[in-house]
């Protein structure tokens, strides 16, 4: 067998098994995620390299000169974030080979998500392609890896129906939110932040109704254009908590590494506010909101895995189109071994 094929790996941490508060931990921002990358593709005996990197997962795929290699990439990492090697040993997994070909595509297709069968993920997965492929991270196997992983991702979701049924976060919100508020077009709306995620999230809100939606983010004109938009308004980053009492739904979603949104704010926001509730959703990672808010009379606070696990709650109705999808992807996966232990040997010969 080919000594390059035998160094093929996945090192990372996910939802799966890493609860929010480690999650936090390990998360970087979008900056670090590109230096890691870059360090890696450095580091001696890594020939390729790509860091997956979002609110859920992160993920080192590679190709070494000997699996060993992947021990040190593990330190570098726990030496880089400043974190002990045994907490991300407890949460960290490691596929090879095969089985790190099963996980990207399955990755890809949505089937390893929080909400199985969303389709964000083949997009940030294309984003952070494009990313190391521009960069001169990725190579020959690299590159055929992740776009024959596109592929068979559109394979299994046209085939199946892994996406039938499945519900968005943003779809999650609004029913959260009807049932606090009722009837949404009263309701005030401030996002925090002027990311993806966020921005679907309001537009869901402004499908069922909601007409006042307010955009701040510590890039102005960001917040702007989003606005702009939304049909709303922007205002000033270190101005949002000075009108926090004006809102009835706050969304927040930025890169901030420490809490944007503490008990003591929250606190006096209510007591402005009087019997009116508030509803906050933290989609950031690490969290923009103090867990603690939730202590604050009339106050609901929901983050990822809650909503999560709201939209996950019809999983078992979607058991065998997510089996079916599982088996075309094993075939697509068992077919790119083969091509590339071919190439290998062609290679070699």
């Amino acid at each position: 067998m080919s000594e390059v094929l035998e160094s093929l790996f996945v090192l990372g941490t996910s939802h799966h098994a890493t609860p929010l508060e480690v999650r936090e931990r390990f998360a970087l921002t979008q900056s670090q995620a590109l230096n890691l990358q870059k360090l890696l593709h450095q580091h001696e005996g890594i020939r390729e390299c790509l860091v997956l990197n979002t609110c859920n997962r992160l993920e080192i795929y590679g190709i070494a000169d000997c699996i060993e290699r992947v021990e040190e990439i593990r330190g570098l990492f726990c030496d880089k974030q400043k974190v002990s090697e045994e907490l991300f040993s407890q949460y960290a997994y490691c596929h090879s080979n095969l089985a790190m070909l099963q996980h990207v595509l399955e990755v890809s297709a949505g089937l390893d998500s929080q909400m199985v069968g969303e389709t964000e993920i083949l997009g940030q997965l294309k984003q952070t392609y494009a990313a190391a492929h521009d960069a001169d991270c990725t190579g020959k196997v690299l590159n055929r890896l992740f776009e024959k992983s596109f592929q068979a991702a559109k394979e299994a979701r046209t085939q199946t129906g892994i996406t039938r049924g499945q519900v968005s976060i943003g779809n999650v919100v609004v029913d959260l939110a009807s049932r606090i508020f009722g009837k949404l077009n009263g309701s005030r709306v401030l996002l925090l932040g002027s990311g993806e995620v966020s921005e679907k999230t309001a537009q869901a809100l402004k499908s069922r109704g909601v007409g006042d939606i307010t955009v701040s983010s510590r890039t102005f004109e960001n917040a702007h254009k989003l606005a702009h938009s939304l049909g709303g308004a922007a205002i000033h980053f270190e101005d949002f908590t000075a009108q926090l009492e004006h809102f009835d739904i706050i969304i927040s979603s930025t890169a901030a590494p420490n809490t944007l949104l503490h008990k003591e704010v929250i606190a006096l926001t209510m007591k402005q506010r009087p019997e009116r509730p508030c509803f906050l959703i933290d989609l950031a990672m690490p969290r923009d909101v103090d867990p603690a808010v939730e202590e604050v009379e009339n106050v609901y606070l929901y983050n990822l895995d809650d909503l999560s696990s709201i939209a996950n709650e019809n999983l078992e109705a979607r058991k065998a189109e997510i089996e079916n999808a599982r088996e075309i992807l094993r075939k697509h996966a068992w077919n790119l071994w083969l091509q590339l232990r071919r190439r290998e040997l062609m290679l070699k010969a």
